[in-house]
């Protein structure tokens, strides 16, 4: 027979139903926190990851292997969506989004370019917002399509062969001197950014300022394999650029041979 005294030890070492509950309800807490990075970081890191571990090995040298290691740690943080810096820094990817333009204070990269194109602004800016010109000049950007008076859809080239899409929409412009626009919610991608267009000193054509804020896939890291890999941001927007110019003065862009590629301005204007 249970004495008085086994009863009240027998009851103070099982959980009542309110302890169990709340005891559920904090490994819960600890399983959603564990789980810091958004779905399309996670993709890009487990991605990034695998080609910079791939690299790394082939390079068959210290520096290789230290690359390899890194390359796993992002294996790991793409496989099980956790990653310890953001856990010291409080940021959370994996959250839902919400509102139009979403790039996070202090995460964004910020890219500013310029050139100056030898035509009047009114012709290059009739030419850039026609948005589904923009592939034209902007290796990067897979399509552009128009889905309303100010609202357009984007597919772009990631990391490791992969894309993101976004909608955006114009949020600001002026008529032959500014176009200035932002993702909508859900995007891949979230960025916000403008162009400008200007009178150059001693009537030298015009200069064409582009300013982007960015959010790249997989995060800071993302665009760390980004520019590991020859495709920093900074990079893309000068030959952006610079292929502009060249459509808009000569008429067709060049390749990289010195040919002509046939893809004339004249064409979407």
């Amino acid at each position: 027979m249970a004495t008085k005294e086994n009863v009240i030890r027998e009851t103070a070492l099982t959980p009542t139903a309110g302890t169990r509950g709340s005891m559920n309800r904090a490994e819960d807490s600890r399983n959603s926190q564990s789980t810091n990075v958004g779905q399309t970081e996670r993709y890009i890191s487990a991605i990034g990851g695998g080609a910079l571990a791939l690299y790394g090995l082939t390079r068959g040298s210290l520096g290789g292997v230290a690359l390899a290691l890194i390359g796993g740690s992002l294996i790991y943080r793409g496989t099980t969506g956790h990653c310890n810096v953001y856990e010291a820094m409080d940021v959370n990817t994996a959250r839902g989004k919400s509102g139009a333009a979403s790039v996070a204070g202090n995460r964004g990269i910020k890219v500013e370019k310029s050139v100056t194109v030898n035509r009047p602004a009114a012709e290059l800016y009739r030419y850039w917002r026609n948005f589904e010109n923009l592939p034209k000049f902007m290796d990067h950007l897979e399509s552009v399509r128009t889905t309303g008076e100010k609202r357009s859809h984007w597919v772009a080239k990631a990391p490791a062969g992969t894309t993101v899409e976004w909608d955006a929409e114009i949020i600001n412009e002026k008529e032959n001197e500014l176009i200035a626009w932002r993702s909508l919610e859900n995007a891949d991608v979230d960025n916000a950014g403008s162009v400008r267009f200007q009178e150059a000193p001693a009537g030298r054509g015009t200069e064409v300022r582009v300013s982007l804020e960015y959010d790249p896939p997989g995060g800071m890291v993302g665009a760390a394999i980004a520019k590991l890999f020859g495709e920093a941001p900074d990079q893309q927007i000068q030959e952006d650029l610079r292929r502009f110019k060249q459509v808009m003065e000569a008429g067709e862009r060049a390749t990289t041979e010195g040919q002509a590629s046939g893809r004339s301005a004249t064409s979407g204007r």
